[in-house]
């Protein structure tokens, strides 16, 4: 379940040599309410190595998992996985 203040890291490959994968911090969870896509959106906040909370964005909540594993357990490749509650 998706809840304020949990921590996500990015699985994508366009990390930043020094920086590593992106790490993102929900600021609002999902209300149950869709977008215009059809989709629940959360508001995410990137988080930068010393810290701080900068660009704050809507985000598809698909795109939000709590294992590293596909349900087959294959490992996913794209997306956000949980890194702190």
């Amino acid at each position: 379940m998706i809840q304020p203040g949990q921590t996500y890291r990015s699985l994508g490959n366009r990390h930043h040599p020094t920086d590593g994968p992106t790490r993102i911090r929900i600021a609002n969870a999902p209300t149950g309410a869709t977008d215009i896509d059809g989709m629940r959106k959360v508001q995410v906040v990137t988080i930068t190595r010393d810290g701080r909370e900068i660009r704050p964005r809507w985000m598809r909540a698909d795109k939000l998992h709590p294992t590293p594993t596909t349900r087959d357990g294959a490992p996913r490749r794209t997306g956000y996985i949980l890194e702190d509650t």
